[in-house]
């Protein structure tokens, strides 16, 4: 599990493109310190699993269902990463529950400073949209960010300049795609709300989460 608050910007520093997957080695610093083969990074907000360690960077296998559902095939050699190591049972929660599953890709539309903070928004599709909610919590590119407002086309999040400055952010324009993941609450809640294959209706109810202060 990750946070969605970055530890470092990595540089993508070689790519092994296969016929459906590909190799990724990413360069970075701290997030290598105590990092061990096995270990989860989120890059870009893509949980990935270590798989050689070297001095200056790490590899990760990017499988095609990730390659499918993210902005990983716009990745090139040089190309900055946000990376975030796995939150460890004694860490702070400075962010929101972020599984490292993206959700899909969304689109730049608008880039624009309002005093110091620097708005954001991003078209998406319907099917993530739906769990996009006002003042609720959105993961992009790994950044744990608070939806500002929403519409029935994008979204848009307010970034203070010291979170523009610490991520890929800054080198992000008008047009760009980005990884997107939702809050897993509101998916897990929309499950639990339908009727199980079994039963004909499901046993949760407005009446009875209003009885219990819901």
């Amino acid at each position: 599990m990750f946070t969605g608050i970055v530890e470092e910007v990595g540089t993508v520093k070689q790519i092994a493109r296969r016929q459906h997957s590909a190799v990724l080695m990413i360069q970075a610093q701290t997030v290598l310190e105590h990092t061990k083969v096995g270990d989860s990074i989120a890059v870009n907000g893509i949980c990935l699993t270590v798989t050689q360690l070297f001095p200056d960077s790490f590899s990760a296998d990017v499988m095609h269902e990730t390659l499918n559902r993210s902005a990983f095939s716009h990745l090139t050699i040089g190309s900055a990463v946000n990376l975030e190591r796995a939150m460890p049972a004694s860490g702070r929660f400075g962010g929101h529950i972020v599984s490292g599953h993206v959700d899909g890709i969304g689109h730049i539309t608008r880039i624009r400073r309002d005093d110091t903070a620097v708005w954001y928004t991003i078209h998406a599709e319907p099917s993530i949209l739906r769990y996009v909610v006002e003042k609720g919590s959105i993961t992009i590119d790994g950044i744990s960010l608070t939806v500002a407002e929403v519409d029935q086309e994008s979204f848009s999040v307010s970034a203070i300049p010291h979170t523009v400055g610490k991520t890929s952010l800054h080198d992000r324009r008008k047009g760009d795609p980005v990884n997107l993941e939702t809050d897993i609450i509101g998916k897990y809640v929309e499950k639990l709300l339908k009727p199980a294959p079994d039963k004909k209706h499901s046993s949760i109810t407005k009446e009875m989460l209003s009885y219990y202060g819901f």
